[in-house]
């Protein structure tokens, strides 16, 4: 048997689309765990990308590039992204693939992984901060616009097979906004490697991160992991560490935002920037997991932030919101808690119960993220993939050797 002919029986062939990498963001380390995960399974992947670059995991996968200059009568973003669907349901169409699977909003393809949850979801929850004129602002914005007409026509594609959540709570958002089947919806969390994250960071990392920031060795600490402060939750974050009972506690922030400078006069206003301490962007957060006792991330809308589960991996407690989707994993005073992202209140009375049993709550933490090896992720993405492709063909001996496998 030809060598091609071989492969195409015996290999499975998968096109996964993410516009571009953002080495701190969560979907985008999410696809980089993945790809790596189905290159594991056998699969022949490639990337379909405008620009990959600083990824971690680049071998064993093909990258093809979708780099078109952006054109139509919207300029910036709108028209960037409008070229970049426009190649890659191109490219998705020509590539002979069994499984397509987008990571964007793109009408065509055969999967759609709803890593960023739901757009029509998202901006009813960004109104609730908004004044009347904000929210005239959200519903002229040509962006948002775009991409709700992009979300509504590729949910109603007729190429879309299977919608792939990160969550009950986007699952059900799904249905809620646009009434789709629920045959189409699989619930597949995010993956863990439980070996780069784990609670042995803190005797790795612990004293080194505190002398960094003079933060004593005893004082609670509270981690923030994220960009895009306002979505994130920090603002109220920062007033409800304000008002903890424990005036001990330290605070650190790890992220990027081109309001930072707001946020840090925030923090001087409210009497805590000797205990506020922004890190910036990471490359690698895993020495402020080992550094800190607990993790809050108070988000007005996150389908499944891999921060919170890194946290939960590495033993530290979460408190988080309900519009969030890592709280299907939070057992309340177990390994964490759970309140509406504005409700500063109950926000500042969780952080002071974290401040004072974050080390009772460490085992229970890490057995949450347990539950989420990234070996049972790409087991379940691969289950679907045969499903939808009705099953790749057992090769024979001579086959699967021309194969390579």
């Amino acid at each position: 048997m030809p060598c091609s002919t071989a492969r195409k029986r015996c290999v499975m062939k998968i096109a996964v689309v993410r516009q571009r990498y953002n080495p701190f963001g969560g979907a985008e380390r999410f696809v980089e765990r993945a790809l790596g995960a189905l290159v594991q399974e056998g699969a022949e992947v490639t990337l379909i990308t405008r620009n990959w670059e600083g990824a971690e995991i680049r071998d064993g996968y093909q990258q093809l590039i979708c780099n078109p200059p952006a054109s139509g009568l919207h300029s910036g973003r709108v028209a960037r992204d409008r070229s970049f669907a426009r190649c890659a349901q191109a490219a998705m169409a020509s590539g002979d693939y069994d499984i397509t699977q987008s990571h964007e909003r793109i009408p065509g393809c055969m999967i759609f992984r709803a890593g960023d949850g739901v757009h029509a979801a998202w901006l009813d929850h960004l109104r609730r901060v908004r004044g009347p004129l904000g929210r005239f602002g959200l519903a002229i914005n040509p962006y948002h616009r775009y991409i709700l007409k992009a979300e509504r026509e590729m949910f109603a594609h007729p190429a879309l097979r299977a919608i792939i959540c990160n969550s009950r709570m986007v699952r059900d958002e799904i249905v809620r906004y646009y009434g789709v089947a629920a045959a189409k919806l699989r619930v597949i969390y995010n993956g863990i490697d439980l070996q780069r994250f784990n609670p042995e960071l803190a005797a790795e990392h612990r004293s080194a991160v505190r002398e960094r920031f003079s933060i004593a060795q005893g004082a609670p600490v509270i981690l923030f992991v994220g960009n895009g402060f306002e979505r994130k939750g920090l603002p109220q974050l920062l007033r409800a560490f304000a008002a903890m009972q424990r005036h001990d506690a330290h605070l650190i922030i790890v992220g990027s935002d081109r309001k930072m400078k707001a946020a840090q006069a925030q923090a001087s206003r409210l009497g805590i920037a000797q205990r506020t301490h922004f890190a910036g962007a990471q490359q690698d957060v895993r020495p402020f997991y080992g550094a800190a006792d607990a993790f809050a991330l108070p988000t007005l809308y996150d389908p499944f932030p891999n921060a919170a589960l890194e946290a939960l991996a590495c033993g530290l407690p979460v408190l988080s919101s309900r519009t969030c989707g890592v709280a299907e994993l939070v057992e309340a005073g177990i390994s964490g808690f759970i309140t509406d992202a504005l409700d500063e209140a109950a926000i500042s009375t969780a952080l002071d119960k974290l401040a004072n049993d974050a080390p009772t709550m460490r085992a229970a933490a890490r057995a949450a993220a347990e539950t989420l090896p990234i070996e049972a992720m790409s087991a379940r993405l691969m289950a679907l993939y045969r499903e939808l492709s009705g099953g790749t063909p057992e090769c024979t001996p001579e086959s699967a050797a021309g194969a390579g496998l």
